[in-house]
């Protein structure tokens, strides 16, 4: 089960999340979003946890709990929306090239 893990404090590593979610189950991947251009954490994560009472148990135990000073936001990942694309644009124009 996939986790939506929000209003992270920016010091929050992915070994904060390892160890807090570990308390309620097996984790199998932490992926703590990041900025591109500064490299500074976004304040939100996904969480895999090993199944859905897991998971369930995790949101039931962290949802609203204080970690670093911020009161966690955890809830089940929702899919990824596909974003529609400026102009209408379907495909890349980098092998135009002559």
């Amino acid at each position: 089960m996939k986790l939506y893990v929000g209003n992270l404090a920016f010091e929050t590593t992915e070994n904060d999340l390892q160890d807090l979610f570990q308390q309620h189950g097996t984790v199998s991947q932490v992926n703590l979003m990041m900025d591109r251009m500064t490299g500074k954490s976004r304040g939100f994560a996904f969480v895999t946890m090993g199944d859905a009472t897991q998971g369930n148990a995790a949101i039931s135990a962290l949802n609203g709990q204080d970690l670093s000073g911020r009161a966690l936001t955890v809830n089940e990942a929702r899919p990824r929306e596909e974003r529609e694309r400026p102009y209408g644009a379907k495909r890349s124009f980098a092998g135009n090239r002559r």
